[in-house]
């Protein structure tokens, strides 16, 4: 059986999906490419050999010769495109954020309920990949003992124009949120939003800090700097009672030169993560296959987890005070 794939979105995610598709995965026919530049769509699917490009997003979504679709357009379009992709009978692999709105995510959830069927994973794509797999490998095991503390950091070379501390926290840190649902397997309840003093916090990326507790009194903490200037770099460990993880990102090289050794960061995410993109999109369409959602990959009550966590954050750093994180009841279909 062949998939029949659209991508909405020819961004760099959208781009690496199709390459993705194209090249790396089996059972896969990459059939449409969508983009509201009709230039930017037909060239991305002449790049890649794909028969059709087209501009109107909800046509690709819904249309009857595909069998799935990634949703990797602007994040105010993520929602609605999900919600008719779905109501189409197609499923969907959605970008981060499912929604730019905790109310938008409810929508997508009542959807899928009323249709009794999961037919969205969310692209947190870190929980495939190896690092974070082993570090909750490390705690189900036992082999840490009991979670205590959990430390993230995530950090960017320049951040883009324009962008704030709310948007750290609703943008990048969301990644965080989910790692640290998925590694702990706990759902947030608190979270306090700090910016350092020290520094200009309106500048163009100032940094964010972020304690978060778990609904079992577990502490995580959250750096964001998006200006951290020297490569894109993302560090967790996990403290446990008997002892603790550390991530190890994948290092191809060491330079030793000058009575010196040195190691390359990337520019972005994508050299950290590719291994994890790549078996992310392999487990969704094992999923779409075999007729059952990945065990591993986020639902949709994931993706309005994370966003009703970062809500909850960008209140907290505007009232200076720790914010309680208030969640509807987990609709069935996803317990």
């Amino acid at each position: 059986m062949s998939l029949k794939i659209a991508i909405i979105g020819t961004g760099i995610m959208g781009t690496d999906h199709a390459r993705l598709f194209a090249q790396d995965l089996p059972h896969v026919q990459l059939h449409t490419i969508c983009d509201v530049s009709e230039e930017r769509a037909k060239a991305i699917a002449e790049q890649f050999g794909v028969p059709r490009a087209m501009t109107d997003a909800y046509a690709a979504v819904t249309s009857p010769e595909i069998d799935a679709v990634v949703i990797a357009s602007p994040d105010d379009t993520h929602a609605p495109l999900t919600i008719a992709a779905i109501e189409a009978g197609k499923h969907v692999l959605c970008e981060k954020p499912l929604s730019t709105s905790s109310e938008e995510g409810i929508k997508v959830m009542e959807v899928e309920s009323r249709l009794g069927r999961r037919l969205v994973q969310i692209g947190f794509m870190r929980r495939f990949d190896p690092s974070y797999t082993e570090m909750k490998s490390a705690l189900t095991s036992g082999t840490v003992g009991q979670a205590v503390m959990l430390h993230c950091y995530h950090r960017n070379v320049t951040a883009p124009a324009n962008f704030t501390g709310q948007m750290a926290i609703s943008n990048s840190a969301p990644h965080e949120f989910d790692a640290a649902r998925f590694v702990l397997d706990e759902e947030i309840a608190e979270i306090s939003v700090y910016q350092p003093k020290s520094l200009d916090t309106t500048k163009i990326g100032a940094p964010v800090f972020m304690v978060l507790e778990t609904a079992a009194g577990r502490l995580v903490n959250v750096e964001i700097n998006n200006n951290a200037h020297y490569g894109y770099d993302v560090r967790a460990e996990l403290v446990g009672e008997l002892g603790s993880v550390f991530l190890r990102a994948p290092v191809h090289s060491e330079t030793h030169t000058g009575l010196s050794a040195k190691l390359a960061y990337a520019p972005d995410w994508r050299p950290r993560f590719a291994e994890a993109y790549r078996l992310q999109n392999k487990a969704w369409i094992q999923s779409i296959l075999t007729g059952k959602p990945s065990v591993i990959g986020s639902s949709a009550w994931d993706g309005y987890c994370a966003t009703r966590i970062a809500e909850t954050g960008v209140q907290a750093l505007a009232s200076g005070k720790r914010e309680r994180v208030t969640l509807i009841e987990k609709p069935a279909l996803y317990r």
